[in-house]
Parts: structure tokens; sequence; C-alpha cells
């Protein structure tokens, strides 16, 4: 008997090695992938691309609809913005502090992290912003990639994630789609800066998950231990009949 629980100690640290791996294989996949964006966007291939959407998005703008379509696209811009989604954060985080400081601590983690991934990638790229259409909105930073896409993605990503419903997920897509397609309608972004930066949120918050703590009532006691990948409390893990009965279920 205790010569298992080495051995069960060793396959849950292997077991999270893996999803670590799996976590930071995700990012590295995403960085990989904007850095092809990047360069299929500096050598003109995604200019059809690019000029075909935000030129649609200019004609929207000039149509009968278009100044109340420009309302809307600047609003969802606002709540995107930094100082939008940064109120938004401490709104939440208020909420979570009562239920749970550690799922506080990782949301503030998790989109300071985002911010700071963000502006790294700006700064390296320098890409300039598209000058197509007037933009509609003040900017003074790089275009690519687009931290509303990126930042908006971490943000209302992690929040469907710590509620892990799926009405949650929904609404955070909803939410992402708009701001995104914002930026491109206000003419402050390529299609593709916005295509990179969700790619690089969402990498970045399946790296962030591999530390996503446990819903209330999920929660693991600091002797949990893991057999046949069923956890069993550390009650249980001392009483043999249990372990016993674990096996059988397997």
């Amino acid at each position: 008997m205790k010569a298992c629980w080495p051995l069960m100690g060793a396959r849950s640290i292997s077991d999270r090695r893996k999803v670590v791996t799996k976590g930071a294989g995700a990012l590295a996949l995403a960085l990989f992938c904007i850095f092809g964006i990047a360069l299929a966007q500096r050598h003109g291939l995604f200019d059809a691309l690019n000029i075909g959407l935000m030129g649609m998005a200019g004609r929207a703008r000039d149509s009968i609809a278009g100044s109340i379509g420009t309302a809307i696209m600047q609003m969802a811009s606002a709540v995107g913005g930094t100082a939008g989604r940064l109120i938004l954060l401490g709104l939440c985080l208020l909420g979570l502090w009562r239920r749970g400081r550690a799922r506080a601590f990782w949301l503030l983690g998790v989109v300071i992290g985002g911010m700071l991934l963000n502006l790294a990638l700006k700064q390296g790229f320098a890409a300039p912003r598209p000058d197509l259409l007037p933009h509609l909105d003040m900017v003074d930073s790089y275009s690519f990639p687009s931290g509303h896409a990126a930042g908006n993605m971490v943000f209302f990503g992690a929040l469907a994630m710590l509620a892990g419903r799926r009405s949650t997920y929904v609404a955070a897509g909803l939410a992402i789609a708009l701001i995104g397609i914002s930026r491109v309608w206000l003419g402050v972004h390529w299609p593709s800066d916005v295509l990179a930066g969700w790619i690089e949120g969402l990498g970045w918050l399946v790296l962030c998950g591999v530390w996503l703590p446990a819903r209330r009532g999920q929660d693991e006691g600091t002797g949990e231990a893991v057999m046949r990948g069923h956890a069993v409390s550390s009650d249980e893990a001392m009483d043999p009949e249990a372990v016993e009965g674990g096996r059988g279920g397997d």
C-alpha cells in the first residue's frame, strides 16, 4: 500500500507537466501563426482581404444607417478599450474577491499578462496604422496585432472560463467579435490585425487555463491524490477500502 502513494504522486506531477506543456505549446503555436500573418501581410498577401473588407466597412459607414452603425461601433470600441476594460476588470475583481481570492488573482494576472504580451508584440512588429479610411478613433500606438482584439479575447474569455457556462461563452464570443469588427469599421485596424489579436489572446488563454482555479464546490483539498485519473480526497486516501473501491470503478 505504501508503495502506491509515491507512484500516484509521480503520476500526478507527470500529468501536470503534460498539461503545462500543452498550454505552452498552444501559446507557441499562436505566436507562430502571428509571425506568419505578419510576414504575409508585409508581402502583400493579405492586401485583397484587408482592402476588400475595409472597403465594405467604408461603404457601410457612408450608407443611410451608417451613422447608427458608427455610434454602435464607437461604443463597443470604447468599452473594449484599455480604460473601459480596466474599469470592467475592477468591477469583476470586487465581485470575485468575496467568493474566492484565488479566482480574482487569476483573472488579474491573466489580463495584465495579456496586456504586456500585446505591448511587446506591438513594439516588436512596429506596424503602422492603415490609412485607407479616415480614422474615427484616436490612436497613437502601433497596429499589429490589435490590442482591442487580443485584450478582449483574454478578458471576456477568462470571464467565460471562470463562469463555465455555455451562455457565458456565447456572450463572450459576441462581445469579442463586435469589438474586433469595430476596429475595422473605425478604420484603425486591418482585418489581419484583428485576426492576429484574436489568435494571440486565445493562445494566452489556453496557457493561463492551466492554472484556472476550481469553481466553488469543486475545490480540491491539499491532500488530494490521483489514482487512475480519479480524484481521491485525503480522507479517502487513508482508507484502504476507499482505494479498493476506486480501483473497482476503473
